[in-house]
């Protein structure tokens, strides 16, 4: 399977299940809201400071699982992970790839993107984009 077979089904299931890699080695698993962005596997890191950033900024490998509500239908996309945050990219860039995230990773516009805005500065949020190395699931 390829990104492109996986795509649809990543646009629209975004029930998700990450996992990065520790200092020691050892798998850190999270649970996400994700979803397919410009030919990536997409999510949000909504706190800045959290352990899956800190672990993704040390070693960028990075799993994605997309599941189906009943768990039987899924896709995962094994890759290197690239973070965008209020750090390293343009705050209008940034808040404009954030909304971009949020809409590719949900089924619903934002109620107040002023309010979103502010909440993502605040949290400094990091969008991560995991460039697709090798993509496997099942499609039911």
């Amino acid at each position: 399977m390829d990104f492109e077979q996986a795509r649809p089904f990543m646009e629209t299931h975004h029930w998700g299940v990450i996992t990065t890699f520790q200092a020691d080695g050892a798998a850190q698993n999270s649970v996400v809201v994700c979803g397919a962005y410009q030919g990536h596997a997409a999510f949000c890191i909504v706190r800045g400071a959290s352990q899956k950033a800190r672990n993704l900024r040390r070693d960028p490998r990075c799993t994605v699982l997309a599941v189906t509500k009943d768990w039987r239908s899924w896709v995962t996309v094994e890759g290197e992970a690239k973070l965008y945050d209020y750090h390293n990219t343009d705050a209008e860039e940034m808040r404009v790839l954030l909304r971009d995230i949020f809409n590719a990773c949900g089924d619903h516009e934002h109620s107040d993107w002023e309010e979103y805005d502010q909440a993502m500065v605040k949290q400094d949020a990091v969008v991560v984009l995991v460039t697709p190395q090798r993509v496997y699931g099942q499609l039911r």
